[in-house]
């Protein structure tokens, strides 16, 4: 009797998680082929800024090698993207021109950075980061040159900075707001990060418009709407990502800012699942592995037929260790009306903690310097516990918070 056939449009990590779990719980249950757009096995993306930073290298972090593909029965086309899904015969059509039927598709195409549209964008020695062949260019022109420009002051692109620093090149984050990593810090955490990275020898350009990548072949500046010129070699986009959704959309998907997937997983059409940064539920998307781990295990018990789980979000923590600096945050960490802090600052020991909370319990926390309780913070977010018998030892962690309950 011929197994359904199951077929995996993106080769990443979120695909890859969802075939996992289905082999845990039917391994023979389906044919399974995988396509992925890069010629690799199945890497872990989120380790490209340690291979960056000299301080790992691409087998290293590699996850699912080709070898694994082959015992685990999967056909895996690496380098040869899906470019058209015909939902009516349920086909895909792949770049080479490989044609193949499903019985069920998933779609974990992920997500594409955005380049901001400046003049200049599409020169020579402008790059994004975000897959190994990045990585890759980034190495070979940190051997020739010396000028670095990371626009964007998130995650990404601090962990850029770092690693391009440490390959040798002189670094200068752009940013157009001004404060670091705004989306996960409030202004004092990331006041104290700026600093203590400027002391490492990077540095900044807060509040900066970018108005025009220079160069006449290749870049060799960065022009912003103050009129004010930076030499640069090479220019880094980490400016944030944009869901891919193209495929889907072009196959007659349902889409808003990315896929939209209900509780299962399930498209709206019922044989099509969808897991990662390309999905959009409940209004919201995904850009952090825990909740995409946990679409992983919903939509491959889903699969498996045993479908008895839901995809619930949860609050996730951020968490950052750049050139020795540590940071943590989780949860409403700005607050509102009705809501109170709690706020530590130990400048000699570069220690920051604010905690935020609303009715009695804790609803937020940054942490910088020292963040080994983030995980208990992290507990109590999510428990939605009453604090009051703790509250006067919060700040000062579980241990001293313990001996005082």
């Amino acid at each position: 009797m011929n197994k359904p056939a199951l077929v995996v449009i993106g080769n990443g990590m979120a695909g890859m998680r969802t075939v996992e779990e289905l082999l845990k719980l039917a391994p023979e249950m389906y044919d399974i082929t995988v396509f992925g757009a890069e010629p690799h096995g199945n890497y872990n993306r989120i380790m490209l800024s340690p291979v960056l930073a000299g301080e790992k290298q691409m087998d290293d972090i590699m996850i699912n090698s080709r070898e694994w593909y082959v015992q685990n029965g999967i056909t895996l086309h690496a380098g040869d993207p899906v470019e058209h899904i015909d939902r009516r015969n349920r086909v895909v059509r792949a770049r080479s021109g490989l044609m193949v039927r499903y019985d069920r598709l998933l779609i974990a195409t992920g997500s594409k950075p955005f380049i901001i549209p400046v003049p200049g964008h599409q020169l020579k020695g402008v790059l994004a980061f975000r897959d190994i062949q990045d990585v890759e260019s980034m190495l070979a022109m940190a051997r020739n040159h010396r000028h670095a420009v990371i626009i964007g002051g998130g995650l990404l692109g601090l962990e850029a900075a770092n690693g391009l620093q440490r390959q040798g090149m002189s670094v200068t984050v752009v940013h157009v707001s001004d404060a670091l990593m705004n989306q996960q810090l409030d202004k004092p955490a990331a006041q104290l990060l700026q600093k203590a990275l400027e002391g490492k020898g990077l540095k900044f350009l807060m509040n900066a418009q970018t108005e025009e990548i220079v160069g006449p072949d290749r870049v060799t500046g960065v022009r912003f709407k103050d009129g004010s010129v930076i030499p640069a070699d090479l220019v880094v986009m980490t400016a944030g990502v944009r869901p891919n959704i193209e495929l889907a959309k072009a196959a007659g998907l349902h889409c808003d800012r990315a896929i939209v997937v209900d509780d299962t997983l399930q498209t709206y059409d019922p044989r099509v699942y969808a897991v990662g940064e390309c999905v959009q539920h409940r209004s919201a998307t995904f850009g952090l592995v825990a909740p995409i781990w946990d679409q992983a295990r919903v939509c491959g018990a889903h699969l498996a037929g045993a479908g008895v789980r839901r995809y619930v979000q949860q609050t996730s923590p951020t968490r950052l260790k750049v050139t020795g600096v540590e940071l943590y945050s989780v949860g409403d960490f700005i607050g509102g009306e009705g809501s109170e802090d709690l706020v530590l600052r130990d400048a000699r020991r570069g220690v920051y903690k604010r905690l935020v909370l609303k009715g009695g319990r804790l609803t937020g926390a940054v942490l910088y310097g020292d963040v080994k309780d983030g995980p208990w913070y992290f507990k109590l977010i999510q428990s939605g516990a009453d604090i009051a018998a703790i509250r006067p030892t919060l700040l000062f962690g579980e241990a001293l918070s313990a001996r005082a309950a």
